[in-house]
């Protein structure tokens, strides 16, 4: 099982991709599928032939950017956390420093934007919390060596508005839903609520907390978390146990109780999708029967 995060984009995956492989020193566009040349319902039909999820991997983190209208902007509810770890730099804290610094001036240029500046905070020496010009968010932070590994890019849920103080059942409830999972560190405030807490989901790790003021923007369909799951009884399991909203099913995709979006695929679905008439199938599918293809 793996779990992959999907960002959505209005037409500009490619673009965001190579900007993303230029911005990081471990990066690369790693995979780019495109639609179908016909066949395409009509609001898809000037989509044809032009990519239909890039994939771009960052520092051993694989991201897939879909590429389609401007349905589901992404927001800061869902971040992306970027660790630079002074042990894993020749050059110690000055070189993490360095790096963080240009990654994050690299991020805002060209359309970005800051919604915590760049400086010291309690909870880290050097952080900024910033939007780049596709509107994705990330945390930069220079973490403590002496702590416990953790890798370069962690997606990182904020649970506020509806959602808000949920980030405790809603990580245990992943965590309880999803193989190979587990929790890592927990820090709470002194009313229970999660201050912060990261935990592995199918091995790949993720963070969370509640925010500490109030929101007005929630989990969408901007960012989704991808299952792939072995076809049959595996993925009726986790399709049953996540989907909580009919009105959102289709293609595989669903909303859990939190409204965070999943889709649930079969772990065979690229070879799925090279069979005769395998899109035109998928767009006529709520849950996916791989059977059906």
């Amino acid at each position: 099982m793996r779990i992959i995060p999907n960002i959505w984009f209005d037409g500009t995956a490619l673009e965001a991709a190579e900007f993303y492989a230029g911005v990081f020193r471990e990066a690369a566009v790693t995979k780019i599928v495109t639609y179908p040349e016909d066949g395409l319902p009509d609001f898809q039909a000037h989509m044809a032939g032009r990519p239909l999820t890039v994939d771009v991997e960052i520092h051993g983190r694989r991201l897939s950017l879909i590429n389609a209208g401007p349905e589901f902007p992404p927001n800061h509810s869902i971040s992306f956390l970027l660790n630079f770890d002074p042990s894993q730099y020749d050059g110690g804290a000055d070189e993490a420093i360095v790096y963080l610094d240009s990654v994050h001036d690299a991020l805002v240029d060209g359309g970005g934007g800051v919604m915590m500046e760049l400086g010291e905070y309690p909870h880290s020496a050097r952080y900024a919390w910033i939007r780049d010009r596709f509107g994705v968010t990330w945390q930069l932070m220079l973490t403590n060596p002496s702590g416990e590994d953790r890798p370069f890019l962690t997606p990182s849920f904020m649970f506020g508005g509806a959602n808000q103080d949920k980030a405790r059942e809603a990580t245990d409830f992943w965590i309880s839903v999803i193989d190979a999972s587990a929790r890592g560190a927990l820090v709470e405030y002194d009313h229970g609520a999660v201050m912060f807490t990261d935990f592995r989901l199918a091995d790949e790790w993720f963070a969370a907390m509640d925010s500490a003021v109030p929101q007005d923007t929630t989990f969408n369909e901007g960012i989704s978390l991808l299952v792939e799951a072995e076809p049959g009884a595996e993925l009726d399991r986790l399709w049953n146990e996540l989907s909580s909203d009919p009105a959102a099913e289709q293609c595989g995709w669903c909303k859990d109780r939190f409204g965070v979006s999943w889709q649930v695929v079969p772990e065979n679905m690229d070879e799925l999708m090279t069979r005769p008439g395998a899109y035109g199938t998928l767009m006529g599918m709520k849950k996916i029967e791989a059977e059906e293809f």
